[in-house]
């Protein structure tokens, strides 16, 4: 095994991993696992690629920076506090493998299956051997301690909980840098550095800021809020995923009353999703789940096949904002559409609805501090813009067959105008 290995990324430039230190041995070790390399076929952003061409990088990609995020805390962390080194292997294999357990389109697959991303990282982590053997050569109790960090609630005084998985870890500091320079969408760059230079550690022995590392905090949530706005919440993605949930639904419903082909993989998947085995999960990835999509798209029954090919081909359906409708006019949009698709000869159960989008604010949970040195205070009372950022939205799309866009708006505009 070569002794440095080099991974050339476009957020954090070079990141060189050195088997002479013990920690990122490890590192290097769990990279070249089956489980780990599967990252490299499970899409960082999902479907997004579809509205964002340049959204192709992996979650392999954005595990390694996620490590060279922590490894980056973890040098500033080791001036203010020596003995945090006891610490570096659970970190080190936290932030690498954080992700393991995502399913094919990444958090679209925990709708459409549905699947829990965080449970199958722990279970992998605790039980899939060649991850458990590698980290049981660097610590007896290393694969329960990465494992609980992933599930267990956050506990105010465990730094390790708030670097792996708070409002502020060493994920969303990757991940948001990362997809904003995919997607082209470069509404700002975080100053990782400036937050990094800024973190130390509070009386309670958790993780805190100082103040002046405010200002980039402050910006940094600026950012995660216009992304989960403009990206994450696009229209185009809940279309997207709108489309997958109704071919999964239109499996489970006849499937068994019609011809299908359907590996023992993906019906396992599909349909006993709670029973899959480690070498069954680790089997499904976005490779396999696309060439599915292409066979039941050439040869399957409607409506899947039409919906097959409105995702492949990316003839999507159109949504339309509702929001602003009172819930009764917004029910009365939908019976208009539904009206529409019947008479079109749509099933309108499956292409049409009303689609509710979730943006949850800024939930601090008490995790990261400001501490100057003689004070110790919640970020959002030191600062108005953050305690802004904590409002949480909520808006309505109406799913519907582009081709009755026209009379659906106009529908819309006279419900808007009604008194």
């Amino acid at each position: 095994m070569n002794k440095k290995r080099i991974f050339h990324d476009p957020i954090h430039k070079e990141i060189i991993i050195d088997s002479d230190k013990p920690e990122e041995l490890m590192i290097m070790q769990l990279i070249d696992t089956l489980a780990f390399q599967r990252l490299r076929r499970i899409k960082q952003l999902g479907a997004a690629s579809l509205l964002f061409h340049g959204a192709e990088s992996s979650r392999f990609t954005h595990s390694i920076g996620v490590f060279c995020v922590a490894r980056k805390i973890y040098r500033r962390l080791l001036e203010t506090k020596p003995e945090f080194s006891k610490s570096k292997f659970i970190l080190f294999g936290a932030a690498l493998l954080h992700d393991l357990g995502h399913g094919p389109l990444s958090h679209t697959s925990e709708v459409i299956f549905p699947h829990n991303h965080e449970y199958w990282s722990k279970n992998l982590v605790e039980n899939y051997s060649p991850i458990t053997s590698i980290l049981k050569n660097f610590g007896d109790e290393l694969p329960k301690q990465i494992g609980d960090l992933f599930t267990t609630q956050n506990l105010f005084s465990n730094p390790l909980k708030t670097l792996i998985s708070s409002e502020i870890d060493c994920d969303r500091l990757d991940y948001l840098l990362r997809d904003s320079y995919n997607t082209g969408t470069k509404y700002g760059l975080v100053d990782l550095e400036r937050i990094i230079s800024a973190l130390t550690f509070s009386p309670d022995g958790n993780i805190a800021i100082k103040p002046k590392g405010v200002i980039a905090i402050e910006h940094f949530l600026v950012l995660r809020n216009i992304m989960y706005r403009t990206i994450y919440n696009h229209r185009i993605n809940e279309i997207s995923t709108w489309i997958l949930e109704k071919i999964i639904y239109s499996i489970k419903n006849n499937s068994r009353k019609k011809s299908i082909w359907i590996d023992e993989i993906m019906y396992k998947w599909i349909f006993t999703p709670k029973d899959l085995e480690i070498r069954e999960f680790l089997a499904n990835d976005d490779i396999v789940f696309y060439f599915h999509l292409m066979k039941w798209k050439d040869k399957s029954f409607e409506p899947l096949e039409t919906l097959c090919k409105m995702f492949i081909d990316r003839n999507l359906l159109k949504a339309s904002n509702i929001s602003f409708l009172s819930k009764l006019k917004r029910m009365e949009v939908l019976a208009f559409a539904r009206k529409k698709c019947k008479l079109n000869n749509y099933d309108s159960e499956i292409f049409c609805g009303i689609k509710e989008r979730s943006f949850k604010g800024f939930e601090s949970n008490n995790s990261l501090k400001i501490w100057d040195g003689t004070y110790q205070n919640l970020l959002e009372n030191h600062s108005a813009l953050i305690k802004t950022l904590m409002t949480s939205n909520n808006s309505s799309l109406i799913i519907y067959p582009g081709e009755f866009r026209r009379e659906i708006e106009n529908q819309i505009a006279i419900l808007r105008d009604d008194p």
